[in-house]
C-alpha cells in the first residue's frame, strides 16, 4: 500500500514538473520572440545626446530609436512624407504649417519638445549698438525663421517692417542704422560670421557649430508671442496614434530629459511641453 502511494506521488510530481517546465519554456520562447520596433527620427542641428537618452528609456518597451541627421531644414519633412523616416523633431508649428501648405503635406504635431530662442552672434562686435551704416546682418532664409529673425531685429530697433505675420527681407521698410540684411541657408549662418557684422542663428545650428551661447550678443526674448515657436515631434497624420510614437513622446516629456536639456543647452533651450507663458 505504501509502495503504491509513493508511485502515485512520484507520478504526480513528475507530471507537475513537466507542466511547469512546459509553461516556462512557452514563456521563455514568447519573451525571445518579442519584436523590437525601430523608429527613425529625423533631426537637424539638434543634440543627438537627447535622443540617445530617450532611446534608452523606450528600450524597455521594445522600441529602438534610430536618429537620422539632416544638414538643412528642407529635407526632413519630405523624408517623413515619403516614408523614409517615421518621425522628425526639428521644427516649430509655424514652419510645419507653412511646409504643409506649400507641399500639400499631411504632417501633424504629436508632442512638444523645447523652446529655442534665436540668438545673434558676431566675431566683430560686442553689442548691437556697435552696428554701423552699411554693415550686413545674416538671417536664415527658410520662410518662417526668416520672418522670426526679422522680427527679432525689429524688436532690437535695427529695422522697421511692413505689418505681416511672416515678413521677408522684401518687407523691410527702413533701417535707422542703415544696415543690410542678407537671408541665407540656416546651416551656413555660422560660416557667414567672418563676412558679416552679425548673424541671427537658430539654437540647434549654433550648437552644431560649437558656438558659445554665453557669447551671443542678443537673444530673442520669451513672451506670449513665443508660443508658435515651440518645437514639436511630427508624424504622418495616418500614423499619429501609433502606440510606439506615443510612447516616444511620453519618454521625451519626462523630468530626466528636461534635466538633460537644461544641462546640455543651458539658457539657449528650455523644455516646453509644460511651459507657462
Amino acid at each position: 500500500m505504501q509502495s503504491g502511494l509513493k508511485k502515485v506521488i512520484s507520478v504526480g510530481f513528475t507530471a507537475a514538473l513537466a507542466l511547469t517546465l512546459a509553461a516556462w519554456g512557452s514563456n521563455h520562447a514568447s519573451a525571445k520572440t518579442t519584436k523590437t520596433t525601430t523608429v527613425k527620427v529625423g533631426i537637424v542641428g539638434a543634440d543627438k545626446r537627447i535622443w540617445d537618452a530617450v532611446d534608452k528609456k523606450v528600450q524597455k518597451d521594445h522600441i529602438k530609436i534610430k536618429v537620422v541627421e539632416f544638414s538643412d531644414y528642407n529635407k526632413p519633412n519630405s523624408a517623413l512624407q515619403d516614408g523614409d523616416i517615421d518621425l522628425n523633431a526639428f521644427q516649430h508649428q509655424y514652419f510645419l504649417d507653412n511646409w504643409n501648405k506649400t507641399h500639400h503635406g499631411n504632417l501633424v504635431a504629436i508632442g512638444k519638445t523645447v523652446l529655442a530662442p534665436l540668438a545673434v552672434y558676431s566675431q566683430k562686435i560686442k553689442g548691437l549698438k556697435q552696428l554701423k551704416k552699411g554693415d550686413t546682418v545674416s538671417v536664415p532664409n527658410d520662410p518662417t525663421n526668416e520672418g522670426r529673425a526679422l522680427q527679432l531685429l525689429e524688436a532690437a530697433g535695427l529695422i522697421k517692417l511692413d505689418n505681416k505675420d511672416l515678413p521677408t527681407t522684401q518687407d523691410i521698410k527702413s533701417s535707422p542704422k542703415g544696415i543690410k540684411v542678407e537671408a541665407i541657408d540656416a546651416a551656413q549662418l555660422p560660416k557667414s560670421l567672418p563676412d558679416v557684422a552679425a548673424s541671427v542663428i537658430n539654437s540647434g545650428v549654433a550648437v552644431d557649430a560649437k558656438l558659445n551661447p554665453e557669447k551671443a550678443i542678443y537673444r530673442e526674448p520669451i513672451t506670449k508671442k513665443s508660443k508658435p515657436w515651440i518645437n514639436i515631434i511630427v508624424a504622418n497624420k495616418k500614423d499619429k496614434n501609433k502606440k510606439a510614437y506615443k510612447q516616444i513622446v511620453k519618454a521625451y516629456q519626462t523630468k530626466s530629459i528636461a534635466k538633460l536639456i537644461k544641462k546640455i543647452y543651458k539658457s539657449t533651450e528650455t523644455p516646453a511641453w509644460n511651459y507657462k507663458f
